[in-house]
């Protein structure tokens, strides 16, 4: 049965076939080889009803709304020039300003597809104005991207709470010191790339342009004091502050610059519909194939094909790294975390591995993943965004694999990375 289900999946894959349908097919298989008949089909409906059922999946769509209405407006371009004005006079600085604003971003979105087009629209024609050559360019803005997924609201992260039932307020504050430190490396790259290739640097801007941009950026800045501060100070739920983000981009937009109007804010409403949908029916194809392999006991066959169960602590993390981050090479980020959280559950409790870590790793592995050809989905949202052939977008992404590869390495080895403002916060 199990070759069935995967060899089916894999025929549909190849055949063109959007993630759902191999899903849907993979639970219909098993759940008539399982159940002997399709008499249990009612069944089968109520997983995939039960896996849109967490309240805390409500979370998912009020992010996507939020960004995409910041997308729209003026809020990316305020927090953009806030960046720009401190570090862009260094060398290498309009490159550390993308990182940075990639960051800053990712703050409020939670998506790295969100942070490709907001940040790279405006950014890489300056970029390439200046000297930076393209496929740098776009190599930054999308593994930079992956930023977005590690530091708070992570919509990875809200799917592995779901799926894993850990707390998701423990894997938003677990994911700054990662993203940080991938923001530093990436940000000592673009220095040294500027320097070796003798990149003008940009025009010093003078401490009232700052204070101007300060002043511009004070109300988009309110998204991460109400994401991070509101969660963190006991004021809101992950899910209460998701709605909170949506009303304040709504007051901003609307209200304080004037920038969307109600046929504009329809517009991005059914727009974030359509990607809510796509997500949900994801979200309860993957919650039914997950009910059919954890009864047919198929992570257990997997698992033991692999001797998994003579690995220590350190070997479970490195083959969990490896899977996720081959997964979604090929696959979208969603699906992976629906597909092989429950397969390695069993086995991360039986080692006794801190949830939040792994899904700190997992996150960062899945975003490096997205990123890295030869299907990443980042890849192709940054070819249809900027209209640049396969070949030249993922031309310059080693350097910075090779960097993220590292921080995921450095968390197996040094978890207080991620765990230690977890431990402040939570005082665990």
């Amino acid at each position: 049965m199990t070759w069935a289900i995967f060899g089916t999946m894999i025929v549909l894959l190849l055949l063109g076939f959007p993630m759902m349908i191999p899903l849907l097919a993979g639970s219909l298989i098993g759940f008539v080889a399982l159940f002997g008949g399709f008499g249990q089909l009612d069944t089968m409906v109520q997983q995939v009803l039960a896996g849109i059922r967490p309240a805390s999946l409500i979370a998912v769509p009020m992010f996507i709304f939020a960004a995409d209405i910041m997308t729209r407006g003026q809020s990316a371009n305020r927090l953009i020039d806030l960046v720009m004005t401190f570090v862009g006079h260094f060398k290498g600085g309009l490159a550390i300003s993308t990182a940075g604003a990639c960051t800053m971003f990712g703050a409020v979105s939670g998506s790295t597809q969100a942070t490709v087009v907001a940040v790279g629209g405006p950014l890489r024609p300056r970029m390439l104005k200046a000297g930076y050559n393209d496929s740098f360019v776009l190599a930054l803005i999308v593994n930079s991207s992956d930023i977005a997924f590690l530091i708070p609201p992570s919509i990875g992260m809200i799917i592995y709470g779901v799926v894993s039932g850990t707390s998701i307020s423990e894997l938003f504050i677990a994911g700054i010191g990662p993203g940080l430190l991938i923001l530093f490396m990436f940000s000592v790259y673009s220095y040294i790339y500027a320097t070796r290739h003798n990149v003008p640097v940009e025009p010093k801007a003078s401490w009232g342009e700052r204070a101007a941009a300060v002043k511009r950026a004070i109300w988009p800045l309110g998204f991460p004091a109400i994401i991070i501060g509101g969660i963190y100070g006991g004021i809101f739920s992950p899910t209460e502050a998701a709605a909170a983000c949506v009303l304040y981009a709504l007051f901003l937009e609307m209200i304080v610059f004037r920038e969307m109007n109600f046929k504009q804010l329809y517009a991005t409403a059914k727009s974030t519909g359509l990607i809510t949908a796509v997500v949900f029916i994801l979200v309860g194809a993957g919650a039914a194939f997950s009910y059919v392999i954890s009864f047919a006991q198929i992570p257990q066959q997997i698992l033991a094909g692999i001797g998994i169960d003579q690995m220590g602590q350190y070997g479970v993390l490195f083959t969990i790294s490896v899977a996720f981050f081959v997964g979604c090479m090929f696959v979208d980020p969603i699906v992976v975390i629906l597909i092989l959280v429950p397969i390695f559950a069993p086995v991360v409790a039986d080692v006794g591995l801190d949830p939040v870590l792994v899904g700190t790793i997992i996150t960062l592995q899945v975003a490096i993943g997205s990123a890295t050809p030869p299907f990443g989905c980042d890849i192709f949202t940054a070819i249809a965004v900027f209209k640049r052939p396969y070949t030249e977008v993922v031309k310059g992404t080693p350097p910075f694999i090779f960097m993220l590869l590292s921080v995921a390495v450095l968390l197996i080895f040094f978890p207080q990375i991620a765990l230690f403002l977890r431990d402040l916060a939570f005082a665990k």
